[in-house]
């Protein structure tokens, strides 16, 4: 993509709709008309981790537009925000499920994300560097 043409985020908007619709409404369904069985319950974490990533991609659009003064991130960027944003929480819902979660790991997890985030970004800037 051009450097010089900005980034298109209706793509990731609506894919943010899409999955939010599908992991609510599934996790309303899922909740209301079956029984807690295996399946089912790894249903729970796939729509659960569904239904958080599309939550929270309009917020991560919002804070990319906001602080990111220099360059945007890309769509794609922000998607796997996202999708690590899902992870976290269903690791602290099953965390929690089997009554281990604490504060400490909590705070533990989030910044082992954070680390592999900021360690992938620095690796999208030192090929994006070499490439030019």
């Amino acid at each position: 993509m051009n450097d010089s043409q900005p980034y298109r985020y209706r793509s990731l908007l609506l894919s943010a709709v899409m999955l939010m619709l599908i992991g609510w409404y599934g996790l309303y369904l899922l909740i209301n008309s079956t029984l807690p069985t295996l399946g089912p319950r790894w249903l729970f974490y796939v729509l659960w981790t569904s239904a958080c990533t599309g939550t929270s991609l309009p917020f991560l659009w919002f804070l990319n537009r906001r602080f990111r003064m220099n360059e945007p991130a890309s769509p794609k960027v922000l998607l796997r925000e996202g999708l690590l944003i899902g992870l976290y929480a269903a690791i602290c819902l099953w965390l929690q499920l089997n009554r281990v979660l604490n504060l400490t790991l909590a705070l533990l997890l989030a910044i082992g994300l954070f680390v592999i985030e900021w360690l992938l970004r620095l690796i999208e800037r030192s090929t994006q560097r070499t490439r030019q």
